[in-house]
């Protein structure tokens, strides 16, 4: 396989060639910096994209499962429909499990809005029935139809209004994550490109030199291109680094089960803050190339 021209220089053995590139100074931190930053946002942005889907996985594959009849009926009534619900749910196909939540279960599914001392009792509450969905699932207009005509007073909901914007939040932050990703290797290019500018501008005294004494502008661009992109792909690294470490130290999904505590990589996820340093240095790699080629033009 032969590569490209500009690539093969690269890794031409005339190595001594980026001693034009001073070894020190504000652009020298600038692009290990920069590159740093960058790619250490990069581990977080990742983390969230793929943290964000599955979340949203998870929450919608369980609501998926599950379903809720809600029943309101007079209290003399209400144990006779709730019999008459179990029965109907029990010979319909793609149910596979219902039963009849107790009062306690009422009582800690409403504490967190009310406290713990809520009388579940003697409050005129609905009786809520869980159905867990079989395989295949069930037909839900033709259970509706077939409630109202045991039950009047059920309602049916199949959790369908809270999967769709788990659905849209989950599409919305991995777009955002990716997004974020995006604009930080632009960011990340456009500050290296400024400081091979800085660098080339303020080694226009030797470039001319190096032009007398016949040396050609691809030589001098390798040179920079060389310099410059080894300094991102060293930040870079230690920036992936830096942002696997910070992802560790973070919580674990099942301490508590939330959107925070779930934001690390799974599974074949932890591969890829691995593949940033290489992107970074191929950035660099762009965009030092082109700086160096156009300052080069300039400088004639």
């Amino acid at each position: 396989m032969t590569l490209p021209p500009a690539i093969a220089a690269f890794f031409d053995s005339t190595r001594h060639a980026d001693r034009v590139v001073p070894p020190s100074g504000h652009t020298a931190w600038l692009t290990t910096f920069t590159a740093g930053a960058m790619t250490f946002l990069c581990v977080f942005a990742l983390a969230l994209s793929l943290a964000s889907g599955r979340l949203a996985h998870r929450w919608a594959d369980a609501l998926a499962r599950t379903a809720t009849i809600r029943l309101s009926a007079p209290p003399e009534q209400l144990e006779l429909q709730t019999q008459a619900v179990l029965a109907l749910l029990s010979v319909t196909p793609g149910v596979a499990s219902a039963r009849a939540l107790s009062d306690e279960e009422n009582r800690k599914l409403l504490e967190p809005w009310f406290g713990p001392d809520l009388p579940v009792a003697e409050l005129p509450l609905p009786r809520l029935i869980e159905i867990t969905e079989g395989d295949p699932a069930y037909d839900s207009e033709g259970l509706r139809q077939r409630l109202a005509a045991e039950a009047p007073g059920a309602v049916l909901d199949d959790h369908t209004r809270w999967r769709r914007p788990l659905a849209e939040a989950a599409g919305r932050l991995r777009l955002l994550g990716w997004l974020s990703i995006l604009l930080i290797g632009t960011t990340m290019g456009a500050m290296i490109t400024l400081a091979a500018n800085a660098s080339l501008a303020a080694n226009a005294q030797v470039i001319r030199v190096l032009r007398l004494v016949g040396a050609r502008d691809s030589y001098i661009a390798r040179a920079f291109v060389r310099r410059f992109t080894l300094r991102a792909l060293a930040g870079a690294s230690a920036g992936a680094f830096a942002g696997l470490l910070g992802v560790l130290l973070l919580p674990s999904a099942d301490a508590a089960g939330g959107f925070l505590t779930g934001l690390g990589f799974q599974g074949a996820g932890w591969l890829w803050p691995f593949v940033l340093p290489p992107l970074a240095g191929a950035v660099a790699f762009a965009a030092t190339r082109r700086a160096a080629l156009r300052k080069l033009r300039e400088l004639t």
